[in-house]
């Protein structure tokens, strides 16, 4: 018996299964360059690679969470071509990413390991970017001084903001309630004044510069500029305003998640009705 669901379909079939509107169409959980170019070469390797290979969701994810890493690791290296890399690995991963989820919807494997592994991928990458950034702008892992420093406080914070996140999640479990609906409505704050400032700052996602893809872009945009300087003033600036700005994130996220609805029982919930989404296929 073939271990490819979709030896047999064709590829419009494929992508009605793998990439249903109830994935594309995600407020939170589907990044902007899924949709607009990195689904487009997902679901390839999903048909070519994954599917055919007889991985299982929970191997691609893990396989995502490699990838991830090694683009922050690559950093240490004190070089240009440490940040090209660095930016192909994390196009990549975000890529694969989405296959994890494509293979648990052809072939209808679903777990909450996905949703866990998928989380470790996330947190680690972008904390070790930090990191590895503040290693990178000290020189290699030969001369670690305070830069490194810098950038091992900035992943504690990055830590910390996007734990804020999962952890709505987790006080709603615990209290009995159901699960979130994944809409804007949910994000709302309730002080008047305070959602106007969010509202306006929506216009300028700052938050976005500690996402893996754009903060390896800018990076890699930053260290450009360096490298034609023959300086490393602009990287180096950069790794120093990543601090305050991380705590400020996180500060201001924490005041969000607290005067949101999220927190109250009368926030709307996943219809009982509806199908359930994937555990794989969840995006942090």
């Amino acid at each position: 018996m073939s271990t490819n669901p979709a030896a047999s379909m064709s590829m419009a079939e494929l992508r009605a299964i793998a990439q249903p509107p109830s994935t594309m169409n995600r407020h939170n959980a589907e990044h902007w360059a899924g949709p607009l170019y990195l689904r487009k070469g997902s679901i390839y390797l999903t048909r070519y690679l994954f599917l055919p290979s007889g991985m299982t969701p929970n191997a691609v994810t893990w396989l995502m969470v490699f990838i991830g890493a090694g683009g922050a690791a690559v950093l240490v290296w004190p070089s240009w071509w440490a940040l090209l890399i660095c930016a192909v690995l994390m196009q990549l991963q975000i890529m694969v990413d989405c296959s994890d989820g494509e293979v648990a919807r052809t072939r209808k494997l679903y777990s909450p390991a996905g949703v866990y592994i998928d989380r470790i991928g996330h947190y680690s990458s972008e904390a070790l970017l930090a990191i590895g950034l503040g290693v990178h702008v000290d020189g290699g892992l030969g001369s670690i001084d305070g830069w490194t420093t810098v950038g091992a406080l900035t992943a504690v914070a990055i830590l910390m903001n996007k734990s804020f996140t999962d952890l709505v999640h987790v006080a709603r479990a615990a209290a009995g309630l159901p699960k979130l609906a994944d809409t804007q409505a949910e994000t709302v704050m309730r002080v008047g004044l305070l959602a106007k400032l969010r509202g306006g700052l929506a216009h300028f996602p700052i938050f976005r510069v500690f996402i893996s893809i754009e903060f390896s872009l800018l990076i890699l945009l930053l260290g450009s500029i360096d490298a034609l300087t023959h300086h490393h003033h602009v990287l180096r600036g950069f790794a120093l305003i990543m601090l305050p700005l991380a705590l400020v994130l996180a500060g201001g996220h924490l005041l969000a998640v607290l005067l949101s609805s999220r927190l109250r029982s009368e926030a709307s919930a996943t219809p009982a009705g509806s199908p359930p989404t994937p555990p794989a296929a969840r995006k942090a």
